[in-house]
C-alpha cells in the first residue's frame, strides 16, 4: 500500500468504535507511514498492533486529560480525527419542521456535535507537531452549511454542525499564529451505511450510500493533501470544498 504520509505519523481518532471511526483506526492501521494510532472511545477499542484503545468520553475533562497524556506521551502528533457525532437517540430525532424543536434535544444535540469536538480540540492541538505539517480534523455535514440550506428541517443538526464549523473556523485562525504548519478541517463523508444513517438511508440516491471502509479511506486521502492554506474550512469525501 502506497503511504499518504511522511513517515513515522502519530494519530488520534476519537469516536473510535462509531462506524466511521473504526473505518478510519483500520484505514490508518494499515497505512505503512502511521507509526501509532491512539483510538479514543466511550466504548472499549482493542488494544492490537499499532492501535492503543483508550476509553474517552469527550464531555469528560477528566477523560480528555487523561487522553491527552496518552498522546503526548507518543510524541507529537500529527493527525487528529473527531468522529463523534449524533443524529438521533432515544427521545430526539431530526426535526420536520420548526414547531418541533425541543429544548432538551437542541441542547443534546449541540453538545454532542459542537461542544464535544470543541473540547477535544481543547486539549488536542498544543499536541500539533510544529516542525512538520499536521492535522485536527472533525467530522462535520453539508447540511451545516448556511448558504446551501435550501430545504430547511433538520434544525438541532444542521445548527450543531454550522456551530462545529465556525468552532473549527475560529480554532484554524488562532492556530495558525502558534503553529502555521497545522491544518484545521471539517470533514463531510456523505451519507454513510451506519446506524447514524439508517432510518434515513430510503431517499439516498442510488451510489450515494457509501460503505464505511470506502469513507474511511477517502477521508484520509482528503486529510493526505490538504494544506495550511486550506485550513478552517470544510471539504467532502472527494475532496471538493463545502460553502459556508
Amino acid at each position: 500500500m502506497a503511504e499518504r504520509f511522511e513517515p513515522g505519523l502519530n494519530a488520534c481518532v476519537f469516536g473510535a468504535s462509531g462506524g466511521i471511526g473504526s473505518a478510519l483506526v483500520h484505514a490508518l492501521a494499515r497505512d505503512p507511514s502511521v507509526r501509532g494510532i491512539h483510538a479514543f472511545s466511550r466504548r472499549p477499542v482493542p488494544s492490537t498492533g499499532k492501535v492503543t484503545g483508550l476509553i474517552c468520553d469527550p464531555l469528560k475533562d477528566d477523560d480528555l486529560t487523561r487522553a491527552a497524556e496518552a498522546a503526548k506521551a507518543a510524541g507529537p502528533q500529527h493527525l487528529v480525527l473527531i468522529a463523534t457525532g449524533t443524529l438521533h437517540g432515544e427521545t430526539y430525532g431530526p426535526e420536520k419542521a420548526f414547531r418541533d424543536l425541543e429544548e432538551d434535544a437542541f441542547l443534546e444535540v449541540m453538545r454532542i456535535n459542537a461542544l464535544a469536538p470543541a473540547l477535544i480540540a481543547r486539549h488536542m492541538a498544543p499536541l500539533l507537531d510544529r516542525e512538520r505539517r499536521s492535522v485536527l480534523a472533525a467530522l462535520s455535514a453539508r447540511v451545516g452549511s448556511i448558504s446551501d440550506n435550501r430545504l430547511g428541517g433538520w434544525h438541532s443538526y444542521r445548527a450543531s454542525k454550522a456551530a462545529l464549523n465556525m468552532l473549527l473556523r475560529g480554532l484554524s485562525i488562532e492556530l495558525a499564529r502558534r503553529n502555521p504548519n497545522a491544518v484545521v478541517a471539517g470533514l463531510h463523508p456523505g451519507t454513510v451505511d451506519t446506524p447514524l444513517s439508517a432510518p434515513f438511508q430510503r431517499n439516498v440516491p442510488e451510489g450515494k450510500l457509501f460503505a464505511t471502509d470506502y469513507v474511511g479511506e477517502a477521508l484520509l486521502d482528503v486529510v493526505s493533501r490538504l494544506t495550511p492554506e486550506q485550513t478552517g474550512r470544510v471539504f467532502d469525501y472527494a475532496g471538493k470544498e463545502v460553502p459556508a
